[in-house]
């Protein structure tokens, strides 16, 4: 039976400005794979990359390349040769993966070979800010058991915002993302305050293209390649420069990459975090089955939504769950985080 692919784009608009380094965002433009054989339907949701120029046009001309061969029954398998990594072969792998899932009448993490999905801790992350208003915001984040925190590679000021907001939530995980904010000379003075803050994870302080400063850097603090890990074909380079590998589904173009990201990171030694470039739940489901392989956790990406999709995400206790009717054909209630 000939399949339909429709493919539409939204703009879901922040609740509030949302600051990393060199960007401000207001909202997050998705592009929605929606792939239907007449009986079932699978779904995808991508944001693209903003730093590769991937946005919601190139996605759709990239869709549009592709249309007949997913029309006319193209597998996830060929789709990884159909199109290159990033937002629009995402969107269009999920989808493929709900769909054949509703088709087997299993859910996309028996299909994919994962674990049974349990509820996650997962980091809530604080956009650059004046240090008070970050701690301030990390005391509203009352359930949060593990914070992230946006950095802009300005030292002094970044030094402040880590102190302000471990004196704010002393108890918890605390990791920071510098978005590819520092030079390397600013590597040590960082690194040392963080350590007395007792930070857990530097992510990305260094340029892509910079990696090999880290060369025989020594640091008691893991540091996440994030711009510097795209896809698998970066993960080898990571070894001996980064500790963990921060994979996501629009950077990597997919959950069919990203799991073979997740288990060639694990043969290598490398930890494995799963992130997000914002999005709705219908962009969260997946990567929270990837992050069932994960020991960093990081999708919070529909908490900075005005809205949500109904039903969506569930997050309790600082954990993120999935009900069944989300995405994925996942047939389990939403459990009781724990």
């Amino acid at each position: 039976m000939r399949r339909v692919l429709d493919v539409t784009v939204e703009r879901l608009p922040f609740a509030k400005p949302f600051r990393i380094s060199g960007h401000v965002f207001t909202e997050s433009p998705v592009v929605v794979v929606s792939l239907s054989d007449g009986l079932h339907t699978g779904r995808g949701e991508a944001s693209g990359v903003y730093y590769l120029g991937d946005d919601e046009a190139t996605m759709t001309a990239a869709l549009a390349s592709v249309r007949e061969g997913l029309e006319r029954g193209m597998t996830r398998a060929e789709l990884q040769h159909a199109l290159p990594a990033g937002g629009a072969r995402n969107a269009a792998d999920c989808a493929l993966w709900e769909l054949d899932a509703k088709r087997e009448g299993v859910p996309v993490w028996k299909l994919a070979g994962l674990p049974e999905p349990r509820p996650l801790l997962t980091t809530f992350t604080l956009g650059a800010d004046d240090p008070a208003v970050m701690a301030e915001g990390a005391r509203a984040y009352a359930d949060a058991q593990a914070l992230k925190l946006k950095l802009t590679g300005e030292l002094d000021l970044d030094i402040a915002r880590v102190r302000a907001v471990r004196a704010a939530r002393p108890e918890c995980w605390i990791g920071v993302d510098a978005n590819q904010g520092f030079k390397a000379d600013e590597l040590d003075p960082l690194v040392a305050v963080l350590v007395e803050c007792g930070i857990a994870l530097l992510e990305q302080p260094l340029a892509r293209g910079r990696e090999a400063v880290l060369d025989g850097f020594r640091t008691p603090i893991p540091i996440a390649a994030d711009e510097s890990a795209l896809t698998l074909a970066d993960v080898d380079g990571l070894v001996g420069r980064f500790q963990t590998v921060n994979i996501k589904l629009d950077k990597c173009g997919g959950l069919t990459e990203a799991i073979a990201i997740a288990r060639r990171a694990r043969a290598l030694g490398l930890d494995v975090m799963v992130g997000n470039m914002v999005g709705s739940s219908w962009a969260m489901a997946p990567a929270w089955l990837l992050g069932q392989l994960c020991d960093v956790v990081d999708l919070d990406g529909p908490t900075f939504l005005a809205a949500d999709r109904d039903p969506g995400i569930v997050y309790r206790d600082g954990h993120i769950d999935c009900p069944a009717a989300v995405w994925g054909n996942i047939a389990k209630v939403a459990h009781a985080a724990s």
